[in-house]
């Protein structure tokens, strides 16, 4: 009988326990990956934030306008590098209660500044060319079927069309990807002329700013600077790092990161305790089995081994099974309209599954090693005598 019948054998002796144990070690690593991969996707703006990439908005918040004469002057500041602009669009696509995420931007300048988005030439020049032209993101683009050359109409449920109705008349011009499996590819583009020139109001206006910098180091100079230079005038504004405003925009919608890190440590603790409970009643069963295997040779280490390696598999095997359900439940959720228009970037990411394989390995050793100490510790003479 080798070592793994032998594990085997003994943690499935008592096969509603195995089955009790197995299941919440499952329940609890499924609950890991989901929550943390949701938890990631919110994050993963501000992960993929560059540092040398500033923003300037209105002081009251990012909703409010700026005026569009603020380009120039922030644009001929010393350590910018290079500027461009966007507008919320508030866009929908033939039902008002599904929103999109759609702005009006600069497409000269636009794809220099953020250049994680992965455009061909061709379509790049189509795009820039052309002045109802709209860029959309490949998951977007899939999810209405899209394709290069379509003509749809875009609506906006914050702005209203001069020629009446609240719709645009847009050509696809190009569809883009991202460089990695994080950047948002639920998005959509339009040309800000065209944007500013057949709205009914707001034309002379912008969101807000994006830059680079000359060097990183100078940032807090230059969101100073730029600052001070719009002191009381008729918009204030606020510059920020890109990565702190894009924590700002999640921490909008609540304490995601508080309350996933409670939920998760109740869950752990309520594991440990009874994972931990059910190995040491195991041991306790087997006191007169494990003092025959010392009598038959078994060293104290192996002893040890024997029972540390029985809840290290538990937990692993377990925890396996519970990430696996999890990577296919993001999955599917990460193909619903809905919840792509929320966090585009949902997947189970390489950093939580190291996460998670980390956890298995503690769980099982807290909860291995003192049953396993107690094992090693029996007296093979007072262990046989006992029933």
């Amino acid at each position: 009988m080798n070592s793994f019948f032998l594990l085997i054998h003994n943690i499935s002796r008592n096969k509603v326990r195995w089955f009790l144990n197995t299941f919440a070690l499952i329940v609890a690593f499924f609950l890991f990956g989901f929550l943390g991969s949701f938890y990631s996707a919110f994050e993963s703006g501000a992960e993929l934030a560059a540092n040398d990439r500033l923003i300037v908005m209105n002081k009251i918040n990012f909703t409010q306008p700026l005026p569009y004469s603020y380009i120039n002057k922030v644009n001929t500041m010393d350590g910018v590098k290079q500027l461009t602009h966007a507008s919320w669009f508030g866009a929908y696509y033939l039902d008002p209660t599904d929103p999109l995420i759609g702005y009006a931007v600069d497409a000269d300048t636009y794809l220099s500044v953020y250049d994680n988005y992965v455009l061909d030439d061709e379509m790049l020049i189509n795009w820039q060319q052309t002045p109802v032209g709209m860029l959309v993101g490949r998951a977007m683009a899939e999810r209405y079927g899209w394709q290069v050359g379509d003509k749809v109409a875009v609506s906006s449920n914050l702005f209203s069309h001069k020629s009446g109705g609240q719709d645009w008349e847009v050509l696809i011009s190009g569809i883009y990807d991202g460089k990695d499996a994080q950047t948002d590819t639920d998005q959509l583009f339009l040309h800000y002329d065209y944007f500013a020139q057949t709205r009914t109001s707001g034309g002379n206006t912008i969101g807000w700013m994006v830059l680079t910098t000359e060097n990183a180091k100078g940032n807090d100079a230059i969101m100073v600077g730029i600052d001070d230079r719009f002191e009381n005038s008729i918009a204030e504004t606020r510059t920020t790092t890109e990565r702190q405003f894009n924590k700002a925009f999640v921490e909008q919608l609540g304490s995601i990161g508080l309350i996933i890190t409670a939920v998760l440590s109740a869950v752990f603790f309520a594991i440990l305790l009874v994972v931990g409970n059910s190995i040491s009643m195991t041991v306790r069963e087997r006191t007169r089995e494990i003092g025959v295997l010392k009598a038959l040779g078994f060293s104290r280490p192996q002893i040890f081994k024997l029972v540390l390696s029985e809840a290290m598999f538990l937990t692993l095997s377990s925890g396996t099974i519970g990430l696996t359900l999890s990577y296919f439940a993001l999955d599917a959720m990460g193909k619903i309209p809905q919840i792509q228009s929320i966090v585009p970037a949902l997947l189970l990411t390489p950093s939580t599954v190291l996460q998670a394989v980390m956890y298995m390995l503690l769980l099982g050793g807290i909860t291995g090693a003192l049953p396993a100490y107690r094992a090693m510790s029996l007296n093979t003479v007072d262990a046989l005598r006992r029933s």
